[in-house]
């Protein structure tokens, strides 16, 4: 008996055209598909240190995300992290993570169906986002590295900082508020068509 594998969709697979289509100093794409672990596991503890051996970066503390490693490491909660990495991964990285913690106590979930990330790129980034998110994306207050969990346009999103001058930002976003947030976007930044900032 052969098994199908389902069919997946990206939740902005219609806008791709749309969000191409936006000011110079703004380009915005997708990253559908990405792997998403939920990890949970107490900081410090010995399941935790083995989780960090796995992964080969600690474990990074509130509003704080490891970059460096081939897995982005994003703080979520006090005892929380989400872990995304490329496409392909959940399967041999689940089992990785479940084997490194051993008979601690840590929980690995995957969660990649739940958001869509939008890598968000250029010098209007802050501008733009700055209508609609509360969080100062000023780099001397969120550098490289940080990653609130807020609202933007009042929909919950966590920004992951990429590099110091906040012109390079990870949004993961629920896949369900996905076409609203592109459709969010492509408004917000209207008025810096042919803006070359």
């Amino acid at each position: 008996m052969t098994v199908e594998t389902p069919a997946r969709f990206s939740p902005l697979s219609e806008w791709q055209d749309r969000l191409t289509r936006l000011p110079d100093g703004f380009r915005v794409r997708e990253l559908p598909f990405l792997t998403q672990l939920t990890l949970r596991v107490e900081p410090g503890s010995a399941a935790a240190k083995a989780v960090e051996s796995c992964l080969g970066v600690p474990l990074p503390g509130p509003l704080r995300a490891e970059l460096s490693g081939e897995v982005d490491v994003v703080w979520m909660g006090p005892d929380e992290w989400l872990l995304v990495a490329p496409d392909g991964r959940p399967d041999d990285l689940v089992a990785r993570l479940r084997s490194a913690a051993g008979a601690g106590f840590a929980t690995v979930t995957d969660v990649s169906a739940q958001r869509t990330t939008l890598a968000l790129s250029g010098p209007l980034v802050r501008t733009i986002l700055a209508q609609g998110c509360a969080i100062d994306l000023d780099p001397r207050v969120t550098p490289a590295g940080s990653c609130p969990t807020t609202l933007l346009a009042q929909a919950p999103v966590t920004l992951v900082v990429r590099d110091d001058a906040a012109r390079d930002i990870r949004l993961l976003v629920r896949s369900s508020f996905a076409t609203y947030l592109a459709a969010w976007l492509i408004d917000a930044c209207t008025e810096y068509r042919g803006s070359a900032s």
